[in-house]
C-alpha cells in the first residue's frame, strides 16, 4: 500500500516536472501529440527522447483522466516501441485492455507481436 502511494506520488511530481518543462520552452505553432517520428515532427514533444517520453507517459498516465487516456492511445502509436510498450502497459494496468487488444489487432506484425508477448509476461 505505501509503496502504491509513494509510486503514484512520484508520478505527480515527474508529471509535474515534465509540463514545467514544456510550459518554459518556447511555444510553437503545433499542438502536443504523440504518435509521429520526432525528427518529423514540430511540436513540444518532438524534442523529447524516447526515454522522455517514456517517463512522459507514466507521468500521464497518473492523471487518470479523459484527456490522459486520449493521449496513452495517441501513444500506443509513437514511433519508439518503448514508448508504445509503455503507453500499452499503463492502459491495461488501468483497466483500458480492450483499447490495446484493438489497436494491436489492427496492426499486425511483428510490432505488436512483441508488444502482445511483452505485455503477457508481465501480466
Amino acid at each position: 500500500m505505501l509503496l502504491a502511494i509513494l509510486s503514484a506520488l512520484l508520478a505527480f511530481v515527474v508529471a509535474g516536472l515534465v509540463f514545467g518543462w514544456l510550459r518554459t520552452r518556447p511555444r510553437e505553432a503545433a499542438p502536443l501529440a504523440i504518435g509521429a517520428a520526432p525528427a518529423t515532427r514540430d511540436d513540444e514533444l518532438g524534442a523529447l527522447s524516447e526515454a522522455e517520453r517514456c517517463d512522459f507517459v507514466f507521468a500521464v498516465a497518473a492523471l487518470d483522466d479523459e484527456a490522459s487516456r486520449e493521449i496513452l492511445q495517441r501513444a500506443l502509436d509513437d514511433p519508439s516501441e518503448p514508448v508504445a510498450l509503455a503507453a500499452a502497459c499503463t492502459l491495461k494496468r488501468t483497466g483500458r485492455s480492450s483499447t490495446v487488444d484493438r489497436f494491436l489487432a489492427s496492426r499486425p506484425g511483428e510490432r505488436a507481436r512483441r508488444i502482445r508477448e511483452t505485455l503477457e509476461l508481465l501480466a
